[in-house]
């Protein structure tokens, strides 16, 4: 746990998890975020997306109510189509 001095007399104690993202560690601030906040956080604004959380497909639907924990590990996938 970080902390971080706001004012000369208050320590504010910052939560971080840790979390594989696409194969990657990241380290992001808080005990949980959800799926949508993740995306906008790191910037994956492609419309077509497949994820998935610890192996588990996550519907659409879901993206604003299901959370992302310590140690999760999650896969964005880009879908592209063509012909």
């Amino acid at each position: 746990m970080e902390q971080r001095i706001i004012y000369p007399y208050l320590i504010l104690k910052t939560e971080k998890m840790k979390i594989i993202l696409n194969n990657n560690p990241e380290t992001i601030e808080g005990n949980s975020i959800t799926i949508n906040h993740l995306l906008q956080l790191k910037n994956f604004t492609f419309k077509m997306l497949i994820i998935k959380i610890n192996g588990t497909l996550v519907q659409k639907g879901d993206y604003e109510t299901t959370a992302i924990h310590d140690g999760d590990e999650v896969s964005v996938l880009h879908l592209i189509s063509g012909g």
